[in-house]
C-alpha cells in the first residue's frame, strides 16, 4: 500500500511545487506519492523569470534598479544585484566583501560546478523567480548550492535544504529518476561523491532491485507491459494487483546506460545483498557487455577505445557470480574470453574466466571455440587455448570418472557408449573443432594429434566426425610423409565408422592402403553378421519384419554427409565392384581377392539350409583376409 505523505518543517513561508501538486505558501511541504508518474520535477519561486540573455556570454536581470555586481562564471557574465544574492549565499558574502575592499564589482567563479547553467538556477532562486528542478539538473543545482553555501544558517528554507528534501522524498523514491540522476553524477565529481549523491542513488536502485518482482511496477522498460493503474480505492490508496507478472530481470536493461564505473558499484551492491539470483546477475552482465562491446574485432581493438574496452571486459569478468560459472552460459563466457584476449586483459582475469568455462565446456558449440590466436602463434585460431580448456574439463571430470557405460548391440557387434551426455558432447565438440582447424595450413600435426587424443574413448561411439577431420587435414596438407599419414590415421578406429563413412573411406585415395583394407575387412565382417541375423530370422516372419524395420531406422541414422567429398551415392548396387573402380590401380588386385572371398561367402549362405554352413565358411574368409593384410604389411 502506498499513499501520499506530508513532510512538516516550521519555516518562513515560501512557494514551491512538486509534480502536479497545488502550490502552497504554507510551511508545509506537499509531496505527491513518488511512485506516480508525475513525480518528476519540483518548482521553486513564484515571480516571473526576468533573467534575460544578450548573446551567448551575457545575462542580466531586467529591472528598474541598476545592477551593482558582475558575476563571471566561465565565459558568461551575470549582471545582478547584491542584496538578493547576499541574503542567500555565504560564499558570495565573503567574495563581495573582498571585492569591495579591492574597490571592484567583479567576482570570478571559474571553478563553479555545473557552469553558467547551474549558477543561473541559483541566481533565479535568490530572486524568487520560477525555476524547475528535475532529475536532469538537480545534481548540478545541488552542487552549485553547496559551492555557494546556500544553507540554513544563512536563511531558513534555503536552496540546499529544499533540494535535499526533493532528492530524499522524490528522486530517490523513483526508479527511473534515480538512474537518471546517477548518470549525471559523473559530470560533477568530486562534488557529487562528497555530497553522497552517488551513494544514495546506488542505495535507492539496489533496494528496488531486491524487491519481490510481484511488487514491482516502476520499471520504465517493462511499464508498457503492465496493467495501467486504476483509480485509487477511496482513501486507502491501494493499487490493484498486477494482471501480468514482471520478469526477474526486469531491471537489467534499465541500468545499461550507466558508465562502467557506476555500473560496477551498482552490481557490487546487488551481489552483496544476496537477494538476487546468480542467473539474473549473469544475464545483466551479458546484456551490458553486449550493449557496449562492439562485434567488430577492428572496433574492439582500435586505439581510440582500447583502454575503455579493456576496462569494461575486466570489470565484467570480476563481477561474474562466484558459482563456477553456473549462472552464465558457456557461449557468453567463451565470447567474453575472446574479448579478453583481443583487448589484452590481464592474465589473472583470463585465468579466472577459464576456470569458469572449463566445467561447462560440454555446453559449447564449435563456433564458440574459434578464438583468434595472437602473436607469436602462427595459426588463425588459438588451438593451445582450447587444449588447455579441454585439459581442465577432463581434470574436473576425473572426480566422477567412473562414468556409466551402456552396452549396445549393432548386428552382433558390441558397442560401449557412455551414458553421460556431457562427455558425448565433448567428443562431438572436439571432432567438430578439429574439422574446422584442419583447414589451417600452419596447424602442426602434433597439435592436431594431441587434441584428438585428449578425448576419452567413451566420448566417441562413432568416429565419423574424427574421420572427416582427418580427411580434411590430409587434403589441406598434401606434403605429409607416409609415416605422418599413418600416425594421423591411427587416431581413427575403422570399426566405429558408419556404413556411409566406411564407403567413403574405401574410395579415399588420401588414406594409406592399409587403412582402406581395414575398412573393407570390417565392412565385410559387418555384412556377414547382417546376413547371419537375417538367416536366423528367416523362419520367423514377425521377427523378420521387426528386424527390417529396425534396419531401416538404423540405416537412416547412419547417414553422415561428407562435405569435403560431396554426396555419396544413394544406390546400393548389386555389383559393388563399380565402386572399387575409384581405388588406385595398385590396390585393385588385393580388393578383388577380398571381393571374391566375400561373394563366395554370400552365395554359400544363400544355398545353405542351416546356419552351420555360414559358420564353417567364416574362418575361411577371415583367414584369407588375414593373409592379404599380412602381405600388405
Amino acid at each position: 500500500m502506498h499513499s501520499t505523505f506530508l513532510v512538516h518543517k516550521p519555516t518562513t513561508t515560501f512557494n514551491w511545487q512538486i509534480g502536479n501538486a497545488t502550490p502552497t505558501r504554507h510551511a508545509t511541504i506537499l509531496l505527491v506519492s513518488p511512485f506516480l508518474k508525475n513525480m518528476k520535477f519540483m518548482k521553486l519561486g513564484s515571480k516571473p523569470d526576468s533573467l534575460e540573455a544578450r548573446g551567448h556570454s551575457t545575462r542580466y536581470v531586467s529591472s528598474e534598479l541598476a545592477t551593482d555586481v558582475t558575476i563571471n562564471v566561465g565565459e558568461v557574465k551575470f549582471y545582478l544585484h547584491k542584496f538578493p544574492l547576499l541574503s542567500k549565499s555565504k560564499r558570495l558574502q565573503k567574495l563581495m566583501s573582498k571585492a569591495s575592499e579591492e574597490d571592484s564589482d567583479d567576482i570570478y567563479l571559474d571553478d563553479f560546478p555545473g557552469g553558467p547553467k547551474a549558477f543561473e538556477i541559483c541566481a533565479k532562486f535568490c530572486y524568487e523567480m520560477t525555476v524547475t528542478l528535475n532529475a536532469y539538473n538537480v545534481v548540478a543545482a545541488r552542487c552549485a548550492a553547496e559551492y555557494l553555501e546556500m544553507t540554513e544558517d544563512i536563511d531558513l528554507g534555503n536552496l540546499v535544504f529544499k533540494i535535499e528534501v526533493f532528492l530524499n522524498s522524490g528522486i530517490f523514491c523513483c526508479w527511473k529518476d534515480s538512474i537518471i540522476v546517477l548518470q549525471t553524477c559523473n559530470s560533477f565529481l568530486p562534488w557529487s561523491e562528497d555530497l553522497k549523491i552517488i551513494e544514495r542513488c546506488i542505495g535507492s536502485i539496489t533496494s528496488k532491485i531486491a524487491v519481490d518482482p510481484a511488487r514491482v511496477f516502476w520499471s520504465y522498460t517493462y511499464n508498457r507491459k503492465l496493467t495501467e493503474r486504476k483509480k485509487l480505492v477511496e482513501h486507502k490508496m491501494m493499487f490493484l494487483d498486477h494482471i501480468e507478472s514482471v520478469p526477474k530481470d526486469w531491471w537489467v536493461e534499465d541500468i545499461c546506460e550507466l558508465d562502467i564505473d557506476l555500473y560496477k558499484r551498482v552490481m557490487i551492491c546487488v551481489k552483496s545483498n544476496g537477494r538476487t539470483d546468480s542467473i539474473v546477475i549473469a544475464e545483466a552482465l551479458k546484456v551490458y557487455a553486449m550493449r557496449w562491446l562492439p562485434d567488430s574485432i577492428d572496433a574492439l581493438t582500435s586505439e581510440e577505445h582500447a583502454s575503455r574496452n579493456k576496462s569494461l571486459v575486466e570489470t565484467v569478468i570480476c563481477l561474474l557470480p562466484c558459482d563456477n560459472g553456473i549462472g552464465c552460459s558457456c557461449s557468453f563466457l567463451l565470447k567474453l574470453l575472446k574479448f579478453a584476449i583481443l583487448v589484452g586483459a590481464n592474465e589473472s582475469a583470463r585465468e579466472e574466466l577459464m576456470k569458469k568455462i572449463s566445467p561447462k565446456l560440454h555446453e559449447a558449440c564449435v563456433k564458440d571455440l574459434l578464438i583468434p590466436a595472437k602473436s607469436p602463434q602462427i595459426t588463425t585460431y588459438d588451438v593451445d587455448l582450447v587444449q588447455g580448456l579441454l585439459n581442465q574439463y577432463l581434470i574436473h571430470e576425473q572426480g566422477r570418472c567412473n562414468m556409466e557405460v551402456i552396452e549396445e548391440k549393432d548386428n552382433g557387434k558390441d558397442l560401449y557408449i557412455s551414458s553421460d551426455k556431457s562427455i558425448l558432447n565433448i567428443g562431438k565438440l572436439v571432432d567438430g573443432y578439429l574439422g574446422e582447424i584442419a583447414h589451417e595450413p600452419n596447424l602442426g600435426l602434433s597439435s592436431f594429434v594431441d587434441l584428438s587424443q585428449s578425448v576419452p574413448d567413451c566420448a566417441r561411439p562413432s568416429h565419423d566426425g574424427l574421420y572427416r577431420a582427418i580427411d580434411i587435414y590430409l587434403k589441406k596438407h598434401p606434403d605429409l610423409t607416409k609415416a605422418e599419414r599413418k600416425k594421423l590415421c591411427r587416431l581413427m578406429d575403422v570399426k566405429k565408422l558408419t556404413a556411409n563413412a566406411s564407403m567413403h573411406a574405401a574410395q579415399n585415395d588420401r588414406l594409406p592402403l592399409r587403412v582402406i583394407v581395414q575398412v573393407l575387412f570390417f565392412e565385410q565382417v559387418r555384412a556377414t553378421a547382417r546376413i547371419q541375423a537375417i538367416h536366423n530370422n528367416s523362419h520367423d516372419p514377425l521377427r523378420l519384419g521387426g528386424g527390417e524395420k529396425r534396419g531401416i531406422n538404423r540405416c537412416q541414422s547412419l547417414k553422415v554427409p561428407m562435405k569435403e567429398e560431396g554426396k555419396l551415392s544413394k544406390k546400393n548396387s548389386k555389383n559393388s565392384r563399380s565402386g572399387m573402380q575409384l581405388l588406385r590401380s595398385g590396390s585393385r588386385r588385393i580388393i578383388d581377392k577380398l571381393w571374391i572371398v566375400g561373394k563366395g561367402q554370400q552365395e554359400n549362405n544363400r544355398s545353405s539350409e542351416t546356419s552351420g554352413s555360414l559358420e564353417n565358411n567364416s574362418p575361411t574368409m577371415s583367414s584369407a583376409l588375414r593373409h592379404q593384410r599380412h602381405s600388405i604389411s
